[in-house]
């Protein structure tokens, strides 16, 4: 189990290594790009091996005990070790991470962005994957705090070199903004790591804040947890959210709202809740105004790009998306009861799941029109997808549905339980102040199932227009190269429905994981529950089950 852990987080370095190395004669092949994206598939599908067998492994009995552990000085001066273990809040999230980075390695295969050499590429990914596997399976502050930043520069390339249109711009805005929050976020770490002596975060958690003072918990919680919100994103920092992603390629948008936003949730529940409670405490009615703002926020935002004649992004409306249901996330995080905070584990994975098959599916769609505007998508031409790609149109519409949070689906779960934990916060906290803000979290999932249903009328269903409502005879004058003799006899004419290609072998292979769990997290809700709930208990009993 050591091993396997270790194997996890440190493959995915060693694989973008050698995928910057000339390639072995034997291993070249005909095609050299393809051989290098077939080596970022094979080093992918590797991890997820371990990191299944890992899951397999793992004592299901005691979820709330650390396993896998590896602890080995490294900077003795400043008492840092390579401390590694998961547990029932860590697992989930380092399964989720070594799937999604899998799909989108196997989608590259063959779908690959338009961009610079693919060996950067792959590189760039499996640099990204490990940096993001290691924030999770890491237990020393420090330890957290490199693995955390690990993940910018390989992002800002992402978006920098493969993305599209102003790619420069918000790659630029993307790392400057999560960089500034990092500065003051290791200000806060080290705060803790000198007035408590330690930096192992098992130690801290254990300890349950007694060797700190509530003065040094409340700035530790202000300095670290403005770099997690920065991550989440919370609002208002989160401008540099929409920008990266309308910018990124489709696997960036992937990683991006399905990994690297829950690092800085996770951040939350490991590090603040159990470290620092008393400064938590003090502002999680802040974190939670803050939480429920982004969430009406967001959905307004989509609201407004679904509008016709908004000329709203189809990326862009999904990126406002993960604003609002993050907010749901950082809500339970806010009421620090066992039941909001579980809430929002389960929320983390269910987002990733349906967000990153959503940015699958629209990059889909752009790749086939040619655009993303969803003007455009629903114009006279119409996207119409129910009956142009009825396969596509049919799991765009599961995606959206799923978004909003329909019951038996994994979207539900999160909200429910988030808003359940606001119903009754912890002792300490002012239960009118939350269950307004229950009130209005509730709210918001009317306002998401109300652009989610309007992207699925524009997008799968098209627009009716002036032209579509004239007779044929009507209609026929205005055809620019003359009427089909088809079109003369009244049927509707063949151009107005052009087929597209339907969902492809290749993306059915990437995007079925991602449905199939979607429904499954949704039915049996235990699955995942059962190994946060203990972990979570314990974390918020100061170490204690």
């Amino acid at each position: 189990m050591q091993f396997l852990l270790a194997f996890v987080v440190v493959a995915p370095l060693l694989g973008a290594v050698a995928a910057l190395l000339p390639a072995p004669p034997g291993l070249k092949g005909k095609n050299p790009d393809q051989a290098v994206l077939r080596h970022g598939v094979t080093v992918t599908g590797a991890v997820l091996i371990a990191a299944i067998v890992l899951a397999v492994g793992f004592d299901h009995d005691h979820p709330a005990t650390m396993q896998a552990t590896t602890d080995i000085s490294w900077i003795p001066a400043l008492d840092v070790r390579i401390h590694l273990g998961i547990d029932g809040i860590s697992l989930p999230l380092l399964l989720l991470t070594a799937l999604l980075t899998f799909l989108c390695t196997l989608y590259s295969y063959f779908k690959l962005p338009a961009g610079p050499s693919p060996k950067a590429f792959v590189a760039l990914v499996l640099v990204l994957e490990s940096g993001t596997l290691a924030t999770f399976a890491v237990l020393d502050l420090l330890l957290f705090f490199l693995a955390f930043e690990m993940v910018l520069i390989p992002m800002y390339f992402l978006i920098a070199r493969w993305g599209g249109g102003q790619r420069q711009a918000a790659a630029w805005k993307f790392i400057l903004y999560t960089l500034l929050g990092s500065v003051v976020m290791l200000l806060g770490i080290l705060l803790i790591g000198l007035k408590s002596g330690t930096f192992d975060m098992v130690a801290l958690a254990t300890d349950n804040g007694r060797g700190l003072t509530t003065s040094v918990q409340v700035i530790a919680v202000l300095a670290i947890g403005l770099g997690l919100a920065v991550k989440t994103p919370m609002w208002p920092l989160h401008s540099w959210l929409p920008d990266a992603h309308t910018a990124a390629p489709t696997v960036g948008s992937v990683l991006l709202a399905g990994v690297l936003l829950k690092m800085g949730t996770y951040g939350f529940v490991r590090i603040l809740l159990p470290i620092a409670p008393d400064g938590m405490r003090t502002f999680a009615p802040y974190l939670a105004a803050f939480a429920v703002v982004g969430i009406v926020y967001g959905s307004l935002a989509c609201l407004a790009l679904a509008r016709t004649g908004a000329k709203g992004d189809l990326k862009r409306l999904i990126a406002y998306s993960s604003v609002g249901h993050m907010g749901f996330v950082l809500l339970g995080i806010a009421t620090m009861t066992p039941t909001g905070v579980n809430g929002a584990l389960f929320a983390n994975i269910a987002h990733g799941l349906i967000t990153g098959l959503l940015f699958f599916l629209v990059g889909a769609i752009k790749d086939r029109y040619g655009t993303a505007d969803l003007d455009t998508l629903a114009g006279a031409t119409g996207a119409a997808l129910y009956g142009r790609a009825p396969r596509l149109g049919a799991l765009l519409a599961f995606a959206a549905v799923a978004s909003l949070g329909l019951p038996g689906l994994a979207g539900f779960w999160g909200e429910m339980l988030t808003l359940f934990g606001a119903y009754s916060p912890a002792e300490g906290l002012s239960r009118p102040a939350f269950r307004t803000f229950m009130a209005i979290g509730a709210f918001g999932t009317l306002l998401t199932a109300a652009y989610m249903l309007i992207v699925v009328r524009r997008v799968c269903m098209g627009e009716h227009t002036p032209h579509s409502r004239l007779s044929p005879d009507d209609r026929a004058p205005h055809a620019a190269d003359g009427p089909e003799p088809s079109e003369a006899a009244g049927a509707r004419p063949a151009a107005t429905t052009p087929q597209l290609a339907d969902i492809q072998t290749y993306e059915a292979a990437a995007w079925t994981p991602l449905a199939a769990l979607t429904v499954l997290a949704g039915l049996w809700p235990a699955v995942l529950l059962g190994l946060t709930d203990p972990a979570v208990q314990k974390l918020l009993a100061g170490g204690k089950s």
